[in-house]
Formats: structure tokens, sequence, C-alpha cells
């Protein structure tokens, strides 16, 4: 009995082996495959661009002026304020000619205010003398004059008194009266026309000395100039002992300390680097093609190695007209708050600005989607095989791409790993399901 039981067991063992062999040589083995479901997200694409931060102002501080630096009073990493004394040069050159100059001015006011003083007085003496000297020329002709008239009465009256001496009618003794009135009248006449020369050369003189006025005007100028070119020596040597100092153009950090007391600086040598790091600008290249994405106004995100973690956000200030120099780049330009100057001048960064953006799309894995010659597709799991459905496709990230006509709705479990051997109607096996797709548009902060 027990070997027949044995017997039994072992037939009923061979026959279902045989049955289980049967039913596995019907189709392939299931494909193993991950999954995702579609999912209703935002997607959005950026522009990613290099930028590098600058400080807001940045000045590198020198001297006009030459000579032995006298004191550098800041070192790098202070803080200064905007007229703030930072360096100086030995002045003492300067303000040895600046005593000697004032002195010189001194001098010529004092001379230009004497000249000007004296010529009033020698233009009334002048004024006076040639009045004189009009009268007495006009005084010489009127006696001239004068003096012509009476020598024509006394000649005449000589002339009459003969005729009646020769006729016996006037006494010998009147007509030597008259002869002798008449020859005084010459004598008289030849005196005053002698002295004519004499006065017409006074008249001739006064006018000569009236043109001194202007000899004496052309002192007071001369005077004048003179002044004016000592106080612009003196004004001069002001401005070079002024710039022998050095001060803080605004408020900001020491970034540079290029010179140290006793060193010769030359005429516009670098001294001192002042940097404004409170508020910096972020200048970033944008290429020809990226244009149309970037204008003032545009939001940015940018982050830098050396600061891991953080993300900085800001907006477009504005973009260059002209590209960079030898490129077809565009400086854009935001103007970013920097509070404990956590950004540094030079320091490289990686912007992000976005460029096209869809609310609510239908999202999938971008490994989802796949290519063929008639186009995109995904694959989708139904009844426990894969099915091949032709999609269009919208934006696509680094990690999502949006379909589009409705074909793949919401919650549409799709393949998001292909064996070479799936196709259409393939019996496939989920591995394990991936985690619906979630926002992941957006640039990793």
């Amino acid at each position: 009995m027990k070997l027949r039981i044995f017997a039994a067991g072992a037939l009923a063992l061979v026959l279902a082996g045989g049955c289980g062999q049967q039913q596995h040589q019907q189709g392939p083995p299931p494909l193993a495959v991950d999954v995702a479901k579609a999912t209703v997200s935002d997607i959005a694409t950026y522009v990613s661009l290099d930028g590098q931060i600058a400080p807001l102002q940045d000045s590198t501080l020198s001297s006009p002026q030459s000579g032995t630096v006298a004191a550098v009073l800041v070192n790098e990493g202070d803080s200064v304020s905007r007229g703030q004394l930072l360096a100086k040069l030995d002045d003492s050159t300067f303000r040895a000619q600046l005593a000697a100059n004032v002195a010189a001015a001194s001098q010529a006011q004092v001379k230009l205010k004497s000249s000007a003083i004296q010529a009033p007085i020698s233009s009334e003496q002048y004024n006076s003398g040639l009045s004189a000297a009009q009268q007495n020329w006009q005084a010489a002709q009127n006696r001239v004059s004068t003096d012509i008239a009476a020598l024509k009465n006394a000649e005449l009256t000589y002339k009459s008194n003969a005729q009646l001496a020769q006729q016996g009618y006037v006494a010998q003794t009147v007509l030597e009266t008259s002869r002798a009135a008449y020859v005084a009248a010459q004598q008289e006449l030849n005196n005053a026309r002698q002295a004519l020369p004499a006065a017409r050369q006074a008249l001739l003189s006064a006018h000569e000395n009236l043109n001194q006025t202007q000899v004496d005007q052309a002192t007071i100028d001369a005077n004048r100039a003179a002044l004016q070119q000592a106080q612009a020596n003196v004004q001069l040597l002001e401005a070079q002992i002024v710039q022998c100092a050095i001060y803080a153009p605004f408020d900001g950090i020491v970034t540079q300390r290029l010179l140290d007391p006793g060193a010769f600086a030359g005429p516009s040598q670098p001294i001192v680097r002042v940097s404004e790091l409170d508020a910096v600008y972020l200048n970033a290249n944008v290429p020809d093609e990226d244009l149309n994405y970037v204008h003032p106004g545009t939001p940015a995100t940018f982050t830098s190695a050396s600061i891991p973690g953080k993300t900085f956000r800001g907006r477009i200030m504005d973009v260059n007209a002209i590209p960079t120099s030898g490129t077809l780049s565009y400086r854009a330009r935001v103007r970013e708050p920097n509070p404990g100057d956590v950004l540094r001048g030079g320091m490289l960064v990686s912007v992000q600005i976005r460029k096209e953006f869809h609310p609510r799309a239908v999202v999938v894995p971008r490994t989802a989607i796949f290519q063929t010659d008639r186009g995109a597709n995904v694959y989708t799991v139904a009844d426990g095989k894969a099915k091949l459905l032709p999609v269009k496709v919208g934006l696509q990230t680094d990690t999502l791409s949006e379909v589009l006509g409705g074909v793949v709705p919401p919650g549409t479990i799709v393949i998001t790993t292909r064996p070479d051997a799936l196709q259409n109607g393939s019996v496939v096996a989920i591995g394990g399901a991936s985690p619906a797709p979630k926002g992941g548009s957006k640039p990793s902060q």
C-alpha cells in the first residue's frame, strides 16, 4: 500500500511539472519597467548666464602731484566715510613757495593801491596845467592883436604930425613925442610876438602831459595784472597743497593699500583703493539670441559657489545698447543690496532668468518621452501591457516635459525606463513606481 501511494504521488508531481512547463512556454516573461504618473504643475525654461560681482563704486586714488608719502592713515579692510583723509604727501616745498607768493601778492597790492591813488591827482594836475597854458596862449595872442592895433594908431599919429610939422602947424616937440610913441609901439609888438612861441610850446607840453593820464592808467592796469598773477600763483600753490592730501570720495571699504610712508609717489601713482560694497552690481553677459528675454525689470536669481546654499534675487537694472568688445554679448546689470558685504568684488556667479512659463501644465518625467521617425511618444500601462501613444511636447526642462493636446491626462501612468525589447503591447512588470513629478521646473535654490 505504501509503495502504491508513493508511485501515485510521484506521478502527480511529474504531471504537475509538465503542466507548469507547458504554461511557461505560452509567452515571453514580463519586462520590468519603472513608471510615474502624469501630473499638473507649472513649468518654465530658463536662460543660464555667467556673471560677476562688481562694486557699486570703485576708485583707485592718487595725487596729481609728486612727492614723498608722508602718511597713509588706513589699512585694507577699514571702513571709511566720504571726505575722510586717507593719505598725505609731503607738502613742505609747496608751503614755502606759497609763503613767498603771498608776500609777492601783498607787494603787488600795495603798488596797485599807490598807483591808483596817484593817478587822479596827476590827472587833475595835467588838466590844470592845460587850462593855464591855454589861457596864456590866448593872452599872448590877444596881446599881439592889441599891440598891432596900438602900432597902427601910433604910426598914424606920427605920420599926421610929420605932415603938419612941415606946414608949421605942429611943434617939433609934439612930433618927437609921437615918433617916440610909434617906436615904443613897434617894440611892444615885437615883444608880444616873441612871447608867442613860448606860450605855444607851453600849450603843447600841457597837451603832452594830459596824454600822460593814459600812461598812468596803463601803469595801473599793469600793476593790477601783476597782482592778479601773484594771487593766481597763491591759488595754484594752495590747490597743489590740497592735492597732496587724498580723501575718500564716498563711503566704502579700503580694498588696497599700495604705498607706505617714505615711498616716492609720482603724479597719478595709485596709493589707496576704495570700493563701495553696501550695494553691488551683478554684471552678466547676455548672448544676442537671449536678448528678447532680458530687459529692465526682468526678475533674475543668482548663486555663487563661494556662498553655498544662498540664492540672491533681483531685477535687471539695464542692458547695454552695444555688445561687449569682441563679442556678441550684451552686459546686463542688476543692482543688489549687500548687507554684511557677503558679495565681494570679482566674485563669479551663475544667473538664472526665466524665458518661458506655462502654468498648470500636464507634465511627465523627461525620460518618459522618446523620439521615433514619426515624432515624440510615450508608453503608458494598461491592463499590464505597454501602450504606445504619440504625443506633442511643449516646454522641457532637465527633468520634465510638458505633454500637450490632452492625450495624456493627469494621473496617467507612463513608463520612465524602457528596456530595449519593449514594444507596443509588451507585458510589463512594474518594478517600482517613481514618485509623481513635482514642480522641479525652477532652477535649484
